[in-house]
């Protein structure tokens, strides 16, 4: 597996398994069975592209992102203190919706400074690109 085609899986399997963590730390904040719903169905999507980017790492004799402790910290760290004195549904679809902007830019990041990468890698990084896009045009109805 080619040094570009590496970075960008990666990057989608590390964008994917953060997405999936911040969805979990939020599940027990939200009161709205609907909403509670989307993100559920969102963090199942974001696992199986994870695990998809994971395998194809593995299959290339690349090791796939390992969890990160301190990453996972802060991240749930920072939910829960942005949560402490809002909870209201459209916080938390207003946070959600930064996580996905903030994913998108790195998916682009890692896609422009690999340029070379093979054309499964690349498609990879436009689904997840794509899932994030969907997902921020569903939650705005949350807003």
């Amino acid at each position: 597996m080619k040094r570009a085609d590496a970075a960008v899986l990666r990057e989608v399997q590390k964008n994917a398994r953060m997405a999936t963590k911040a969805i979990d730390a939020l599940s027990g904040k939200v009161y709205e069975d609907d909403f509670a719903m989307q993100l559920s169905r969102q963090a199942i999507h974001y696992a199986e592209i994870g695990n998809r980017a994971a395998d194809k790492m593995l299959e290339g004799h690349v090791e796939p992102c390992r969890d990160n402790a301190i990453e996972d910290m802060m991240l749930i760290g920072g939910i829960h203190a942005n949560t402490l004195f809002n909870t209201s549904t459209s916080h938390i679809a207003e946070m959600v919706i930064q996580g996905s902007n903030r994913g998108i830019t790195q998916l682009c990041r890692a896609l422009n400074a690999n340029e070379e990468a093979g054309r499964y890698a690349v498609e990879m990084a436009r689904e997840l690109m794509a899932f994030e896009e969907k997902n921020i045009e569903h939650l705005k109805k949350y807003l």
